[in-house]
Parts: structure tokens; C-alpha cells; sequence
């Protein structure tokens, strides 16, 4: 048998695909937050937390990969200081969501949340006080305790990745304060 060829209609829609793909590329179009780089307002910031803080380090490794915003030792030498308000990693949470028939736990709601803020070197507001609260079920089995444990530190981590992707979104909004600019009184 003979293998047969595509109609002259399925040629020119399958060479104007290629060509609509190959002019959107050209033209430099992305989605938008597709990389996930954000460009935040400082040329440096201070993290207000511990060094070994994992939270601190995630969001030191994210802000490092902007490549644009360095990462202040000092608060006095950064243009925006970020204060954490209460620290997810001594807040986050582990409750009931549901019980079985034998009124054994059947679900556990996790829970990490945290406030932060955003200032600048003058010590002017930039971000009010922004709270950003994650919460994830996870079913529990006590025959499967060891695995159960390890799935639950990794969604703490998975829920520690979403916050300092969603500090960062919150922080690249930010509109530095501009100096007030003195006009002088209109000449009569």
C-alpha cells in the first residue's frame, strides 16, 4: 500500500502554525510572570531574620536570583528593609480537619502563616503590615507513620516556597517613596 500524502489545505495550516509560532517568539512575547523574576524597587535589602532561618535563606537565594537586588548585611546600608513580623517557622500550625468512625484522626489541616512589612532606609512605610496565610490537608494513617511525617515536611517546605514566591510578588509592586520636590510660589 501506498502512503498517502496531505491535502494542499492541511500543508498550508500546518506552515501557518510554524509561522504564527515563529513570529510570536521572534517578537519577544512571554507570558506574563513565566520565569518567575521579579524586579524588586531596591538596588539591596535586609532580611530581619536569622541567618539559619530556612525562610530567610529561601528568600535570600530568591532575591539573589533577580540578579538586580543585593542582600544587605546592615539594615542602615539597605534601601529596604524587610520585618518579620512573626516568623511562619514559630507559627505554623497542625490541626484536626476529621476524624474517622472510631474517633481516630483521619485528616490533619497544616498551617503556615506570616506577617511582614517593608520599609525603607528613612524608615517610611513602603508595605503596610501584610499577612499571607497557607494552609494544606493531609491525610494521616497511623500504619504509615514515618512516611506520613516525611510527606508532611515536605509540604511545609512546598507551603515555605509558595509564601516567598507570593513576599516576593507583594515586595516587586512596591512604589519607592519619592522625595518631596519643592516648588516655588508662582511669580505675580
Amino acid at each position: 500500500m501506498k502512503p498517502t500524502l496531505p491535502s494542499g489545505t492541511n500543508w498550508r495550516n500546518a506552515a501557518l502554525a510554524i509561522g504564527l509560532a515563529l513570529l510570536l517568539s521572534a517578537c519577544g512575547f512571554h507570558l506574563r510572570g513565566s520565569d518567575g523574576s521579579y524586579n524588586l524597587p531596591f538596588a539591596s535589602v535586609y532580611i530581619n531574620l536569622p541567618a539559619s532561618s530556612p525562610l530567610a535563606i529561601d528568600l535570600k537565594r530568591n532575591i539573589r536570583g533577580t540578579g538586580a537586588t543585593a542582600i544587605a548585611a546592615d539594615p542602615a546600608g539597605a534601601d529596604g528593609v524587610v520585618e518579620v513580623i512573626s516568623d511562619p517557622e514559630a507559627t505554623r500550625g497542625k490541626s484536626i480537619l476529621s476524624l474517622n468512625n472510631n474517633g481516630r484522626v483521619r485528616e490533619y489541616l497544616l498551617s503556615y502563616t506570616i506577617v511582614f512589612r517593608v520599609r525603607d532606609r528613612k524608615g517610611n512605610e513602603l508595605l503596610a503590615p501584610t499577612q499571607i496565610g497557607l494552609t494544606r490537608p493531609i491525610t494521616f494513617n497511623e500504619t504509615q507513620l514515618l512516611a506520613k511525617e516525611t510527606e508532611e515536611a515536605q509540604l511545609y517546605r512546598d507551603m515555605r516556597a509558595d509564601l516567598v514566591q507570593q513576599m516576593m510578588r507583594r515586595m516587586a509592586h512596591i512604589k519607592p517613596v519619592l522625595p518631596a520636590m519643592s516648588v516655588a510660589p508662582a511669580q505675580l
